[in-house]
């Protein structure tokens, strides 16, 4: 991992920011605030960039590149998706990462370490919370709404099998005429 010195007043990383959706709702100057309290973090093939397990304050937006999400060794999804935020959960809770994060390919980060908030005084704590909690926010909805139509699809492909055990032995029961020797 190749890391850069803390971002402040990079204007050309601040354009680039302003480019990717998550970032167009944001003010310059509020922008600027959060680039003072980010690195940009390079990782290569391979180069693991959360580990599961391990706690940590650091959130990433991913810049460029591809990286898999995977839990308890099994990939779950890919995503190049620019402006993908990666660690929040912990960085919220303060709980261990529930997921391990590795490079596909050569993979850019905006990483800020959510820690610094209480360092803050003012305007500059007020925006830099401002930023994380409402992109948290947004990407916590949206994946609550991707599960939620997961559970309902999931439960549309098994909505013949009864929810109770109890149902599905009195219907083998009718079905063979007899009692079967089954206990629940």
């Amino acid at each position: 991992m190749i890391e850069s010195c803390f971002l402040e007043d990079n204007d050309k990383i601040l354009r680039s920011l302003r480019k990717i959706p998550t970032f167009e709702p944001f003010g310059e100057k509020d922008l600027r605030s959060l680039l003072k309290r980010s690195k940009l973090r390079k990782y290569l093939p391979g180069e693991t960039i959360i580990k599961e397990g391990v706690t940590g304050s650091w959130v990433y937006f991913l810049v460029y590149g591809e990286v898999a999400i995977a839990q308890q060794g099994r990939t779950v999804t890919t995503t190049d998706r620019q402006g993908e935020l990666m660690g929040e959960m912990g960085a919220i809770d303060g709980a261990r990462r529930s997921a391990t994060v590795v490079a596909q390919q050569e993979t850019v980060c905006l990483a800020t370490d959510t820690r610094q908030i209480k360092h803050l005084a003012g305007y500059d704590r007020m925006a830099y919370s401002y930023i994380l909690y409402r992109v948290f926010a947004e990407v916590l909805a949206d994946r609550l709404r991707a599960t939620t139509r997961e559970l309902i699809r999931e439960r549309a492909r098994f909505s013949w099998m009864p929810w109770r055990p109890q149902r599905l032995i009195q219907k083998l029961r009718r079905l063979m005429g007899r009692t079967v020797g089954l206990r629940v």
